[in-house]
């Protein structure tokens, strides 16, 4: 006998399909609270739940609320008090949860999401009104990116709905974010949809100020720069048109960083960039030394640009020549080895500077007839021509675990449709400046990636630090890659190729693409925390922590997956709280020695596993990825070369390493303060 109604009420009043799953997967996660993993049970008490909701007399269809209470009758009258205990305290827990997030953050919490996630929705993405009043629930950004984003059918005579429901699909379940802005401005009068952005660096007053206004304006609509200063003539020089001396790259460096505090992304976050010079420019000593005072020129990472000769010239600690950017003449010689401890040195104060390998990158460079490639976005995944943007994109692993399993099928599909959204992006983005939006267009860069690595390792028994995680990662995003161009390639039959393919190597190759490149590793940052998974291809930084967030927000968070495969194992609570003051397992007594190898932490994990790691995703990615190696506080100096070494002898296109405790601020802080977590 089918049941008189085929949708049930949610909490807000919509209605939605019934499905029988989510009543046996309530009533599993129950029994399983009080150690009962009997998935057959569970069914046979989904039946009389139904049965009970066959039988009611009431005409209308059944509300959420409803349907628990009967699932807590039918746990009480077979017998089952403490799995209907258990129960009741989730649904205790959750109405405790929705209250908060609409007392907080005067957000209608409709997808179920964690408190930090409303947080960081409330703080960054959802609209707001003049009186700075939320006036849009989770899913409702997700519908407005979605049909934004589906318009740009209308311009290939598409059908514009099918492709907004998938889109929408894709967003709201969490398996798929494209980045900051493309949320933040969706539909909105800004309307910019790209994160990445390099600028060009002339060697004038008048083309430096240009590039700042640029900056500014970028930075305005919520993208983050890269600039390459190497053009700049250094400090000392002559500048013939007065008579003067140049000030050099750093000064013009110091006034860049000074803007950027002034005006925030978009209004809601801190601007960021990359400045990149390269390793032959006379100021290079001043440019590694920048940063050494703690707070100096916060809103730029620093990276040195260098070639595979000059590396060789470090390593074998001979003699290095500068050269003036404004002639290609000598200016000086320095000791090579000199310059190579002082920049790992100072990598191991504070972070700054890294590495990004300029062959490596050019190597790769999709459109070489438009020039080489000098400098990367602000994280490093996306090495860009001057004035050229990416848009980019996450699938969530984490969400594609079925019974311990990738789902590959799932996964092919997710790419597929992230693809067209991405390529949509670049349609109807309004663009800050025209140079860049001819930029973009002629190439149609897009970077798809991956976040939620480490949780679907964990979801597979797989420990990061491990042959297998290798193994894992290359079958993963070797899969993410043929999906992805094939998906662009199936584009470019019917919206055609971009308009430099005729330049690219994409041509010799035969390969008709609608992108010069289709995938990149970002480090999702707050992205991850929105759809509740671990940030890019990172391991855990810990199993509890404090995040900061917002100009010093303090967001508490525990691992999920830690304490769900704790209650699996038998590990009582007590213990864990000493992994909540520490934020390892390293030092909890009566961990089993399975679970530590599986919740390694960043800095558990060796140096050169990072970089393995870090270099197999390499290979199967267009752009680059963006990896820091976190090492512990105690790593020596002498490592952190090491480190640069491996990186690039295994075919990396950039390195960043952090030292735990390196800086007086850091967005994240391992352990909680007293063992408690009260967003959790």
């Amino acid at each position: 006998m089918e049941l008189p109604f085929s949708r049930v009420r949610k909490r807000n009043g919509e209605k939605e399909p019934f499905r029988q799953g989510k009543i046996t997967h309530a009533i599993y996660r129950a029994l399983t609270s009080v150690n009962r993993n009997d998935s057959v049970l569970a069914e046979h008490l989904t039946h009389k739940v139904i049965e009970k909701l066959r039988s009611r007399k009431k005409a209308e269809e059944p509300g959420v609320e409803e349907i628990q209470d009967i699932v807590e009758s039918v746990l009480m009258e077979d017998g089952y008090v403490d799995a209907a205990r258990s129960f009741i305290l989730y649904r205790e827990k959750h109405r405790i949860l929705r209250a908060a997030k609409l007392e907080l953050f005067g957000v209608q919490d409709d997808l179920k999401l964690p408190l930090h996630s409303i947080q960081i929705l409330q703080e960054r993405y959802l609209l707001k009104d003049e009186a700075g009043k939320v006036i849009e629930t989770p899913r409702e950004m997700f519908y407005r990116v979605a049909d934004a984003v589906a318009r740009a059918e209308e311009v290939f005579d598409e059908p514009v709905e099918p492709v907004r429901d998938a889109f929408f699909q894709l967003l709201s379940s969490l398996k798929f974010l494209p980045n900051s802005p493309a949320l933040m401005n969706a539909k909105t009068p800004v309307g910019q949809m790209f994160a990445c952005f390099v600028l060009p660096m002339e060697d004038s007053i008048s083309g430096i100020f240009t590039t700042l206004r640029e900056m500014a304006i970028i930075h305005q609509s919520g993208g983050g720069t890269g600039f390459d200063f190497s053009p700049l003539r250094p400090q000392g020089d002559r500048v013939a048109t007065t008579g003067g001396i140049a000030s050099g790259p750093l000064s013009f460096l110091r006034i860049f960083n000074t803007a950027t505090e002034v005006v925030k992304q978009g209004g809601r976050r801190r601007g960021a960039n990359m400045a990149v010079l390269r390793l032959n420019h006379p100021d290079i000593e001043q440019f590694v030394r920048a940063k050494e005072k703690p707070g100096e020129m916060e809103s730029f990472n620093f990276s040195i640009g260098v070639k595979d000769q000059e590396m060789e010239v470090m390593l074998k600690g001979s003699t290095l020549s500068l050269e003036n950017p404004r002639d290609g003449k000598q200016w000086r010689s320095i000791s090579a080895s000199q310059l190579w401890d002082q920049i790992s040195r100072n990598a191991w104060l504070g972070g700054d500077p890294g590495l990004i390998f300029l062959d490596r990158i050019n190597e790769a460079n999709p459109t070489p007839a438009l020039g080489e490639i000098h400098s990367t976005n602000p994280c490093g995944e996306v090495p860009l021509l001057p004035h050229e943007a990416c848009v980019l994109g996450s699938v969530n692993l984490a969400r594609f675990i079925v019974r311990d399993q990738l789902d590959y099928f799932a996964l092919g599909e997710a790419v597929d449709t992230a693809i067209r959204f991405l390529d949509n992006c670049i349609e109807i983005s309004r663009y800050p400046l025209p140079e860049i939006e001819k930029a973009v267009k002629g190439n149609r860069k897009i970077g798809l990636g991956i976040m939620g690595f480490a949780d679907a390792l964990v979801k597979m028994d797989t420990p990061y630090e491990s042959a297998q995680a290798l193994r894992m990662a290359e079958e993963i995003m070797g899969f993410i890659s043929r999906r992805a161009r094939q998906a662009s390639r199936k584009l470019a039959e019917t919206r055609g190729v971009f308009p430099n393919y005729h330049n690219s190597i994409w041509k010799t190759m035969n390969l008709p693409l609608r992108n010069a490149t289709v995938t990149s590793i970002a480090p999702t940052g707050t992205l991850s925390m929105i759809a509740g998974c671990s940030s890019g291809i990172e391991p855990f930084y810990a199993l509890a922590y404090r995040r900061f967030v917002f100009e010093g927000t303090q967001i508490t968070e525990v691992n999920p997956l830690l304490e769900e495969k704790a209650k699996e194992a038998g590990v009582e609570d007590e213990v864990l709280r000493a992994v909540y003051e520490d934020g390892t397992l390293k030092g909890g007594k009566d961990i089993p020695s399975d679970l530590r190898a599986l919740f390694q932490t960043a800095f558990e994990i060796s140096a050169k596993f990072h970089i393995q790691i870090q270099a197999v995703f390499q290979r199967y990615v267009d752009n680059a990825v963006s990896k820091t190696v976190n090492l512990p506080e105690k790593t020596a100096p002498g490592e952190i070369s090491r480190v640069f070494e491996l990186a690039w002898r295994s075919g990396c296109k950039g390195i960043t390493v952090y030292r735990t405790g390196s800086r007086e601020k850091q967005p994240l802080i391992a352990g909680l303060d007293d063992g408690k977590c009260e967003t959790c």
